[in-house]
This record gives structure tokens, sequence and C-alpha cells, in this order.
């Protein structure tokens, strides 16, 4: 359970399209409460989720080989499948011809391009960065560390260890983020722009590799456990 945990933690905090739109909110006006609340709600989902799960198991993992144990599995393997696929699908789309009407659309920064999106978040209230925050979790992601979970057994101190360091690691990035936009606003400002601009040029050829590294992991990980004695 720690080393898959850690894995999926890693993935989520360096996820592209979440952390660019985390670096979107903290350049808006009020960046850094904004970011705050934004924060607030990305923290709320995952403890809502582990929530969910150890109610369900009630805080004892299920006896290897039994059904709930394999269901937790093969949902782990059916998510990395689902991440190779995502990053096959977003690896051919990067080499399909553009219509060059869309393509000179974005360049111009119309609203499906980068600069439509960032005056947009420019003007969000805090109350809209809190809702932001649900809408831009890897859920495929959040979904295998949930189905990991299952295997936590409460009765021993290590599990809660595990479990609030996969919430902190999940969250690394963006806290990171948030903690260098308080301190020193000035130099987070232009070091979150060079950021936002490699994001920007390189999101898609990142978003291949996290998702196919991950969903190799998880596919084999998820085998490895339904095939061994």
């Amino acid at each position: 359970m720690v080393l898959d945990l850690v894995l999926i933690g890693l993935a989520i905090a360096v996820f592209p399209l979440s952390v660019t739109a985390f670096v979107l909110v903290l350049s808006a006006r009020g960046g850094a409460w904004k970011g705050l609340a934004f924060l607030f709600s990305w923290l709320a989902c995952f403890v809502v989720v582990l929530a969910a799960v150890l109610l369900t198991t009630g805080g004892e993992p299920p006896p290897p080989k039994s059904s709930p144990s394999t269901a937790a599995t093969t949902a782990k393997l059916a998510v990395g499948v689902g991440l190779i696929w995502y990053a096959w699908h977003r690896h051919r789309s990067r080499h399909r011809p553009r219509d060059r009407t869309r393509h000179r659309h974005e360049s111009s920064g119309g609203s499906g391009g980068s600069g439509g999106m960032t005056a947009r978040l420019d003007r969000i209230s805090v109350w809209t960065a809190t809702g932001l925050a649900p809408l831009l979790q890897p859920w495929g992601l959040v979904a295998a560390g949930a189905a990991t979970v299952v295997s936590a057994d409460l009765s021993q101190t290590s599990s809660f260890v595990v479990l609030i360091v996969y919430c902190v690691l999940a969250t690394s990035s963006l806290l990171a983020m948030e903690v260098y936009m308080t301190f020193s606003p000035d130099t987070a400002r232009v070091r979150l722009g060079k950021l936002r601009t490699w994001l920007q040029t390189h999101q898609e050829q990142a978003l291949v590799a996290v998702a196919l590294v991950a969903g190799l992991f998880l596919v084999g990980r998820s085998i490895y456990q339904l095939t061994s004695g």
C-alpha cells in the first residue's frame, strides 16, 4: 500500500492540468487568498474520498483474494488501462493536423486559448476558486488511490501516517506554490510566470508522460497482485 500511495500521490502532485490551473489562480488578483481557498477545497476532496472508503471497510483490510480485495485491485487495473489509453490518445492528437482557423484563434488569445483562460481566471472569486478545485483533480488517479486505501488497517498507527503523507504528497506542489506566493509574492510571480510559460509549451508532453508512467505502474502492480499466490 505504501509504495502505491506514494507513486499515486506524486502523479497527482505533478498532474499538468491541475498545476497549470493553480498557477493561473495564483496569478490572478488576490491570488494568494484564491489559492488558499483552492487548496482547502482540494484537500477536502481527499478527506471525503478517504473517509468514504474507510467507513465502507470499517478500517479493516479485506482478506487477500476476497471479493472486495479483488474488486479494488481490478478497479486499479481499469484506471491504469484508462490512463495508458489517455496517454496514447493525447499523443496521437498532438500529431494530427490542426485546423488553421482554430490555430490562429488560439494563438491570438481567443476564448479557446490560454489568454482567454487567463482573463477568465483573473476575474474569479474566492468561492469560484473553491469550486474549481474538485473539477480539476485527476479523478482517475484519485480513484486509484481510493482503491489502494481499501487495504488500510486503522488498528495500526502506521496506516494513519501513510494516509496523511499521501494527502500531503498529493497536494505538495500546490502547497509549495501557495507558500511561495504568500511569503515572497514578487519573486513568486516571476517564477510562476516562467512556470506557466513552460507548461503552456510542454503541457501535452507532460500529460502523456505522467499518464503513461502512472498507467503502466498501476497495470503492472495490479496484474502482479491479481496473479500472485
